[in-house]
């Protein structure tokens, strides 16, 4: 047993501690033991770790001062961060883990063309090949603050390699030179990057996460033969594109630092390519997986360096979506003022999206006007939420939010996560404005558009807004029966990604 419940073995657990750091942590948590094992297996199970067998007297025996194997504390670590809303290391919950190889982990890496190859290739085949068995999950952390900010800030550097052109390959003597792309070619892999695109806001991330992952491995192959300078670029743009939808598809199914790490490789792809404008659409990504783990200050830095990175070459609609973005940001850190003048120019560099004299590139145009609302009312509602559940600023985000409603659920077969997500968000807000006839209704709505995409993030909101509803409206019978069909139409069980 204490194999499969990622125990310690070393003798130094005989003289061991009580782990005050995690009983600090599990008690402010609310989980019983029981719970915290179970969410434990389920989250090892998602990471292919199917070995890992946890039970209360395991969970005690971490509390008592036990050291677990891992990938149980990097578990853990996700598991408290979700709950509290803040980043939770490892460290935090006293416990120790074996400091995973530098190029398995962190940020702060090199800024050069053939690294950032090496370190794509790299990355993506570990996730094929071991991701399955838990090995990757466990050599991950999440950066935040000054270890993410300031390798980020580097994007802006000129790159050495930009300043000359690479050398032309030599002609090849007969047929075409191995790894040499023809214009069709090249052409296709851009299509079929449209196509995983699409798949994924129809889908979810969980259900094509892995082919896409294939996709950008074979990519980088390419990239390590010689390759003319603009046929390169567009090949890194490639990459780009698909690191940053191997990052998002991981952010909706939860992994959080694999998630990190794609789109920190899609960054440095990007600026390879030459393309700030997609460099600041993936610097965004990033800000809202730190909005999500709790820390919109260094939201707001990677939204502003965004700003700053591509404000003489970003669309009208790519700025109206990081304005959006800032003001989520603004938001969660109550600052009410600037939330609102951010919004305010969301809305206004939107409305130039139609002028501008060139077409979108395509992973910008879901960023429709359903998404403008429903990222403004997402505004007014966290305001809500940090404000006490101020019922003026929900005042403020239900129209908006129900304007996102009705525009997702006129094209949700296009668009099923975000019809799902503004669903989910305008429950909230009706639970804010304490309707919750209207929030269960919603509520069940989202239950429904959820089954139809494979989406922890979707999942785990739709919990957390049932649990908001139980907590505040335990006794009303609509949350009862809300609470019934949750558990009977979304088990919590695990996914594969």
């Amino acid at each position: 047993m204490s194999g499969n419940g990622g125990g310690g073995t070393n003798a130094a657990s005989t003289h061991k501690r009580p782990n005050e750091l995690l009983a600090s942590w599990f008690v402010r948590s609310g989980w019983s033991k029981g719970e915290l094992a179970r969410q434990v297996n389920r989250r090892a199970r998602r990471l292919g770790a199917g070995h890992i067998s946890t039970d209360t007297s395991r969970v005690r025996r971490w509390l008592d001062g036990e050291n677990p194997r891992e990938p149980i504390p990097r578990i853990l670590s996700e598991l408290f961060s979700e709950r509290f809303g803040v980043v939770v290391s490892v460290e935090d919950l006293g416990l120790r883990t074996t400091r995973p190889s530098p190029s398995a982990t962190g940020v702060d890496l090199p800024w050069t063309g053939p690294q950032t190859v090496a370190l794509l290739s790299e990355f993506s085949r570990s996730d094929l090949m071991l991701a399955r068995r838990g090995f990757l999950g466990s050599s991950l952390a999440v950066s935040a603050g000054p270890s993410l900010i300031e390798p980020m800030q580097r994007w802006l550097v000129p790159s050495p390699s930009a300043a000359q052109p690479h050398p032309e390959p030599e002609p090849a003597s007969a047929g075409r030179a191995r790894g040499r792309l023809s214009q069709p070619e090249l052409d296709l892999l851009e299509t079929t990057t449209v196509m995983f695109r699409q798949w994924d806001a129809q889908c979810g991330g969980g259900l094509r996460r892995k082919a896409v992952v294939g996709q950008l491995h074979e990519v980088t192959d390419l990239l390590q033969d010689p390759q003319p300078d603009p046929i390169r670029r567009r090949l890194f743009k490639v990459a780009a594109e698909l690191a940053e939808l191997a990052g998002w598809m991981s952010y909706d199914v939860g992994l959080q630092p694999t998630a990190q790490k794609y789109h920190v490789l899609a960054l440095h792809a990007a600026k390879e390519a030459g393309d700030r404008p997609l460099g600041s659409y993936i610097l965004s990504n990033l800000s809202r997986q730190m909005i999500h783990l709790g820390r919109p200050e260094d939201a707001l830095e990677l939204i502003h360096l965004a700003q700053y990175g591509s404000r003489d070459c970003a669309s009208p609609r790519t700025q109206s979506m990081l304005y959006a973005m800032e003001a989520r940001a603004y938001a969660n850190m109550g600052q009410p003022g600037r939330c609102k003048r951010a919004v305010r120019m969301a809305e206004d560099t939107f409305a130039e999206a139609d002028e501008w004299d060139e077409p979108d590139p395509d992973w910008i145009r879901f960023f429709s006007e359903a998404e403008l609302y429903g990222e403004n009312s997402h505004s007014f509602r966290d305001l809500a939420y940090v404000a006490g559940r101020s019922p003026t600023y929900a005042s403020l985000a239900e129209p908006l939010m129900r304007r996102a409603v009705e525009l997702f659920a006129a094209e949700a077969g296009r668009h099923q996560r975000s019809y799902a997500l503004n669903l989910i968000g305008m429950a909230t807000v009706h639970l804010l404005q304490r309707e919750p006839e209207q929030g269960a209704v919603l509520a069940t709505d989202a239950i429904k558009a959820a089954k139809k995409v494979r989406s922890e993030r979707v999942n785990t909101r739709i919990r957390k807004t049932v649990d908001t509803a139980v907590r505040d409206f335990g006794d009303r019978a609509e949350v009862v029966d809300l609470t019934e069909w949750l558990a009977i139409e979304l088990p919590e069980t695990a996914e594969a990604v």
